[in-house]
C-alpha cells in the first residue's frame, strides 16, 4: 500500500509558505475552530504541524497523518513541543491507517483540496470515525464566480499542483463532504487573502457523520 506522497519543490517551500499564512492571520482561524475539539482525533495532511499548539486539553490523544517524507519529519519535532499526545505517521487519506470507528474527531485543514479523489478520502474519513463524530475543514475552495473558476481551472492546468502540493483550487469541497453523508453544522466562508483572488477562497467549519 503506498504511504507516501513527494512533493519535494512544495516541501522545501511549504514551511516558510505556512508561518507566513499563520503570522498573515491563518493562526487566528484555527484556534477558535479547534478549541472545542475532545477525545480521539486523527488528523489528515498534518504538514508541519500548524495545528499542534492549538489542540485543547480535552484531546487525549492525536493520530497525525502526513504522506509527504520531508513535513513529515518537520511535524514529528511539532508534535514532540505540544502537551497533547500526538503521534505522527505516514500514510494517505484514501487509505488510512486506523481502524473502523477509532476516533472521535477528524481534523482536515488544507488537504482536501489536495487529495486526487475528494470522494475517497472522505469515505476514509468517515469510516474511522465513530457515530456522531465530527470533522472539522480549513480549506481551499472554489471560487463563487464563473470567471474566477474558470482562472482557478487555467492555473490547475499549470504548474499550480507541482507547486503547491497538488492543490485543486476549484474543487467545491462543502458539496464532497455532505455528498458523503456528513451534516455541516458549521460553515465560514471567507477570503485570504482579504481580496477576490482565484487563490483566495476558503472555507472553515465542522460536519457531523451520521449515526450507524
Amino acid at each position: 500500500m503506498t504511504t507516501a506522497v513527494r512533493h519535494p519543490i512544495f516541501a522545501r517551500a511549504f514551511p516558510a509558505m505556512s508561518r507566513a499564512m499563520e503570522d498573515g492571520g491563518m493562526a487566528d482561524r484555527r484556534k477558535p475552530l479547534l478549541a472545542s475539539l475532545a477525545g480521539e482525533v486523527i488528523e489528515i495532511g498534518a504538514g508541519t504541524g500548524a495545528n499542534f499548539g492549538h489542540y485543547p486539553a480535552t484531546v487525549s490523544r492525536v493520530l497525525a497523518i502526513e504522506p509527504e517524507p520531508r513535513l513529515r519529519a518537520i511535524a514529528t519535532a511539532a508534535a514532540e513541543a505540544v502537551p497533547v499526545p500526538i503521534e505522527v505517521t505516514g500514510g494517505i487519506a484514501g487509505a488510512l491507517p486506523a481502524a473502523d470507528a477509532s476516533h472521535d474527531a477528524a481534523v482536515a485543514t488544507f488537504v482536501l483540496c489536495t487529495v486526487p479523489d475528494q470522494d475517497a478520502a472522505l469515505a476514509e474519513i468517515r469510516r474511522v470515525l465513530r457515530p456522531g463524530g465530527k470533522l472539522w475543514f480549513l480549506e481551499h475552495v472554489r471560487a463563487d464566480t464563473a470567471g474566477l473558476v474558470r482562472a482557478q481551472r487555467m492555473l490547475e492546468a499549470t504548474i499550480w499542483p507541482r507547486l503547491f502540493g497538488g492543490c485543486h483550487l476549484s474543487y467545491d469541497t462543502a458539496a464532497a463532504i455532505e455528498r458523503a453523508g456528513f451534516s455541516i453544522s458549521r460553515l465560514e466562508k471567507f477570503l485570504f487573502p482579504a481580496t477576490r483572488t482565484p487563490v483566495s477562497f476558503h472555507i472553515a467549519g465542522y460536519a457531523t457523520a451520521p449515526d450507524r
